[in-house]
């Protein structure tokens, strides 16, 4: 019985933290870069911190893959 108490407990946290954390990705537009007052430099700058934040994701994946395989 109090496992299935803790299980209903991590299921609804779970739950809610998908239901939070999903919000913005539904948002269809965040950034509008056809707007005036510069709307399409801030569209760049959101593009180019993303770009970086991937590459930069990857370069430290691959170095962790080779740290452990030994390469």
């Amino acid at each position: 019985m109090r496992n299935v108490r803790r299980l209903i407990y991590v299921a609804t946290v779970a739950l809610c933290l998908v239901g939070v954390l999903a919000g913005p990705a539904s948002a269809q537009q965040l950034i509008d870069a056809g707007g005036e007052n510069g709307g399409g430099g801030a569209a760049f700058v959101a593009m180019a911190v993303m770009v970086f934040a991937i590459a930069t994701a990857l370069f430290f994946m691959d170095r962790i893959r080779r740290r452990r395989t030994g390469d």
